[in-house]
């Protein structure tokens, strides 16, 4: 058998006895192809047994009888400008997404990646964009709370658990657990932190090109030197939050924006 032969094999998904009786190769080329492969399959093993953990709280919901469970985080609390963004995501039983994580702990591509695959994957996908207007009147707080009941009951499928990260709401016929630091605990958690993160770092890309001055699309909205100085020389948008210093103390009018928005992204395979 030819070392590429070889090589296309360990690259798919050889039985046990097609591994043993190329590990008894000892051609050096063959010997490190099987190699890699062990080390590859070590490497899915710890990641399977990552992702198993972090569905330890559904699993305690699904023993309970729940059928239908949904993570439900944000981004963009923080932030001078740009709208706050919040995902609700429904996961199946049975799943696994190599690589989900919180989403402040992977790289763009990385998260990109996930999106993808989220969508793909999910159940169910929720998406509000929260408002300026919105976030100035209620406080960012009070708009993340409604934000939230809204996301999860605009959902395609009603669960019978909502898993949410660090922010406790209600919604009627749902159980809503609030778990600290739940987008690291949680696989349905991480799922809507990558969804919200993705959207609105997408937005605020698209934001950068109307108004390139404040360097959206590298400080997201975050009060960079960039974007402070940016807004002393040329002021505040429509897209900053009059709730928040600086703006605040320019004692400018109210944003005009419309209300809300909610939608169900769609997987693009």
């Amino acid at each position: 058998m030819k070392i590429s032969e070889v090589k296309e094999i360990l690259a798919g998904e050889p039985d046990p006895d097609q591994v043993a009786e190329l590990a008894a190769d000892e051609r050096s080329g063959v010997q490190k192809l099987v190699a890699a492969y062990h080390k590859r399959q070590e490497k899915l093993r710890l990641e399977q047994q990552r992702f198993t953990e972090m569905l330890a709280y559904e699993r305690k919901y699904y023993a309970q009888g729940a059928q239908y469970i949904a993570g439900i985080d944000e981004a963009g609390r923080g932030p001078l400008a740009g709208p706050l963004v919040i995902a609700a995501v429904i996961l199946p039983q049975e799943v696994f997404i190599s690589g989900l994580n919180d989403s402040k702990q992977l790289s763009a591509v990385k998260r990109e990646q996930l999106y993808d695959e989220v969508l793909a994957k999910a159940l169910s996908v929720s998406v509000n964009v929260v408002s300026i207007s919105n976030i100035d009147e209620l406080n960012i707080y009070q708009a993340t709370k409604q934000g939230m009941t809204e996301v999860l009951e605009h959902l395609a499928i009603k669960p019978q658990v909502a898993l949410v990260d660090a922010m406790p709401i209600v919604s009627a016929g749902i159980e809503t657990v609030s778990l600290i630091h739940g987008d690291a605990l949680s696989a349905s958690i991480a799922a809507a932190s990558i969804i919200a993160k993705v959207t609105r770092d997408r937005m605020m890309i698209e934001l950068a090109e109307q108004y390139p001055q404040y360097g959206f699309a590298g400080n997201k909205g975050y009060g960079s030197r960039e974007h402070m100085q940016a807004i002393a020389e040329f002021g505040a948008t429509k897209w900053h939050r009059r709730s928040y210093e600086p703006i605040k103390s320019m004692h400018l009018s109210p944003a005009e924006q419309e209300g809300n928005r909610l939608f169900s992204p769609v997987s693009e395979k």
